[in-house]
């Protein structure tokens, strides 16, 4: 899908990785492109378990080989190829990662600059650092940081996070981080009242992170029977359904779906609950007029979830989601209310097509030619 926003120049785009679920996004950017976009990424560590892109419709993609270094708050990666990929595409423009955990960065950065061509970085933001070292990697973030001519942040905390640091506010963008496109179909239709009882829907990897327990528990422990349906697969699958048959028999492991499979689930639901971190469906909950519980993360779930449409809870705390689940199935007026405006803000302010304007906007802003 073309966007009415286009750049008239040749891009170049680095990742580290390339996740699946970014295909549409980079597709949808590589069309908005006059001169065409290329990517450059690597392959994951086996250990981090990403489903990555292979294919893409629009875009052209340059293999990456990434060497990773060392591991936890010490990780670094160095791309080999990367300048060998600018000189091959020879980008008029080039969009990076700002992470300085990436080596080769500062590389094409000084080739880039050689031909008098602008960088942009783009990233979640830059929070607080703690733990061994957090001053000298503070000050080396700084430096790196400063080597753009503009960030492009996942959303405004991001953008707040490196005006912070001394990054020129009127050089940072904000493109709302998105997976999927505006709703294409209406609001979904849901009656003022429960079916039976209420539905409760998680939709994501299996994993200890997501705190899945977290929700086998909480439902087990509200003052009324809930329909608690878990969709997805991932190593904690396991433990998760021997924990249910001791603390809530009637959960539902329904195992992975994608796709249109996804939706009987969506359709069914009333609230759609992430106790943990990270998660992809939050804003294909929202196009189908959910409201939303999810634990605070990078600054992504701000731009999505509001108090007119949902709740943030502190992560990693349990009584929070007990709390927060009694509120919002209290009141079912309330919650179809606050479906409503999930679906507003997916149809108008966070999907693909206004996360590839932002790019867009962006790189005009640097009067490329």
């Amino acid at each position: 899908m073309k966007t009415i926003f286009s750049f008239q120049g040749r891009l170049g785009l680095q990742q580290r990785v390339l996740p699946a679920y970014r295909v549409p996004f980079f597709d949808m950017l590589a069309q908005s492109c006059e001169g065409g976009m290329s990517l450059f990424a690597g392959l994951p560590r086996p250990s981090e378990s990403i489903a990555y892109a292979k294919d893409f419709r629009f875009a052209k993609y340059a293999v990456a080989h990434n060497i990773h270094l060392l591991d936890g708050s010490f990780y670094f990666c160095y791309q080999r190829g990367l300048i060998a990929w600018l000189t091959d595409w020879n980008p008029d423009a080039l969009i990076v990662e700002a992470n300085p955990r990436y080596l080769a960065t500062s590389s094409a950065v000084k080739w880039m600059r050689s031909r008098g061509r602008k960088v942009i970085g783009w990233g979640l933001g830059a929070p607080h650092l703690s733990g061994p070292f957090a001053g000298l990697r503070q000050t080396r973030r700084i430096h790196f940081l400063g080597q753009f001519d503009a960030l492009i942040a996942y959303s405004q905390r991001g953008a707040d996070e490196y005006a912070a640091l001394g990054f020129p506010r009127e050089k940072i963008f904000v493109a709302p981080n998105a997976v999927a496109s505006k709703p294409l179909s209406p609001l979904p239709s849901r009656p003022s009242t429960f079916n039976i009882q209420p539905a409760i829907l998680f939709v994501g990897r299996l994993q200890a992170r997501k705190r899945v327990d977290f929700l086998l528990r909480a439902c087990a422990e509200l003052n009324l029977k809930v329909r608690l349906m878990i969709v997805g697969d991932g190593p904690e699958r396991e433990n998760l359904e021997s924990l249910a048959k001791r603390v809530y028999q009637s959960a539902e492991f329904i195992g992975a779906r994608h796709g249109d499979e996804l939706k009987p689930y969506f359709m069914e639901a009333d609230i759609f609950v992430l106790p943990g971190t990270g998660g992809l469906a939050v804003q294909e909950a929202m196009s189908y007029g959910l409201p939303i519980i999810v634990a605070k993360g990078d600054g992504t779930q701000d731009d999505l979830v509001r108090e007119s449409n949902g709740w943030q809870i502190p992560p990693e705390d349990y009584a929070a989601l007990v709390s927060t689940l009694r509120t919002a199935l209290s009141d079912v007026n309330r919650l179809r209310k606050m479906g409503e405006e999930s679906f507003r803000i997916v149809s108008e302010e966070i999907n693909l097509e206004k996360m590839v304007e932002g790019f867009v906007r962006t790189l005009n802003s640097m009067n490329v030619q």
